[in-house]
């Protein structure tokens, strides 16, 4: 049985109040030009672009490695016959 103590409810608050707080959404009275919104929208863009190759690379090398290594191995289990 897991005793509940007056820190982990200050923690849950806490956390529920500043996850709450940088949601709430608050009016910005500032200009943003086409240069600083390109720039944001590219930067995204190629974050988005390096975790998906990230993603890909570490999943996809592995399992082309793995469909080598076994068509190797039937290769030299069952060698073809030479043609004479």
């Amino acid at each position: 049985m897991q005793r509940y103590t007056w820190v982990s409810g200050v923690t849950r608050t806490s956390t529920f109040l500043t996850v709450s707080l940088a949601l709430v959404p608050a009016t910005a009275h500032a200009y943003v030009g086409p240069g600083a919104g390109l720039t944001a929208i590219g930067t995204m863009i190629a974050l988005v672009a390096a975790l998906v190759l990230a993603v890909v690379g570490f999943v996809w090398y592995p399992i082309k490695r793995m469909v080598r290594a076994r068509k190797a191995k039937t290769d030299i289990q069952a060698p073809r016959e030479t043609e004479s």
